[in-house]
């Protein structure tokens, strides 16, 4: 019995997995993403329980349960950067001018 072997397709990332499955907010998603999993690092590496988290971030355990499993539509991006802030990061914001080879400029989340 001869098998055949479909052609899997590759599609190349764009580096944005919700931009890859077409969410419109793809951008905030990514960010929001990479904030709660920086999130999710330092409580670890704290060894703090979600219920210690909750107190320290303002947040409800289940909220704070939701963001860590990337569940994060109800939480803004700024209640994330606060969140940071209260776990002892220092946030800044840079506005830079984009290069000239992009009409457009980008949001990207960068950690020291």
């Amino acid at each position: 019995m001869q098998k055949h072997h479909k052609a899997i397709e590759i599609e190349e990332s764009s580096g944005n997995v919700y931009e890859d499955i077409g969410q419109p907010d793809a951008s905030e998603m990514q960010v929001k993403a990479q904030l709660a999993a920086k999130i999710g690092e330092i409580l670890k590496a704290r060894n703090l329980t979600q219920s210690q988290a909750s107190v320290i971030l303002g947040l409800s355990q289940p909220k704070v349960s939701e963001m860590l499993r990337g569940k994060f539509r109800g939480i803004s991006e700024a209640k994330m950067l606060e969140c940071l802030s209260l776990l002892g990061r220092d946030v800044q914001i840079v506005i830079s001018a984009a290069p000239a080879s992009r009409a457009q400029g980008r949001i990207e989340v960068l950690f020291a």
